[in-house]
């Protein structure tokens, strides 16, 4: 199942090497979204902004978000600025 942001935590680096302080992510829309927001704003001491922000659109994942990419991705460098333009180019052009 793909995190909010899109990659499975089945194969996310973060999860394998232990980084994940939530053990895995939900969809933004699941019910335990804000738990896990507030669990992963605890271990780290600042929130998901990725997490959070699904969470208040109210979208499973941010792919789904009419606003994909935002500058939430670009500021969270979690794909490259390269894929989130090329993703932005090919929404401009359907």
């Amino acid at each position: 199942m793909p995190a909010t942001c899109g990659i499975a935590c089945e194969v996310c680096g973060f999860l394998d090497r232990g980084f994940c302080p939530i053990g895995g992510c939900v969809a933004g829309t699941d019910a335990k979204a804000p738990e896990k927001a507030e669990k992963f704003k605890s271990a780290i001491g600042h929130p998901c902004l990725v997490l959070e922000c699904a969470i208040n659109k109210k979208v499973d994942h941010c792919f789904r978000c009419d606003e994909f990419p935002c500058e939430v991705h670009y500021q969270q460098e979690i794909y490259s600025k390269k894929l989130l333009d090329m993703i932005k180019g090919m929404k401009a052009n359907m």
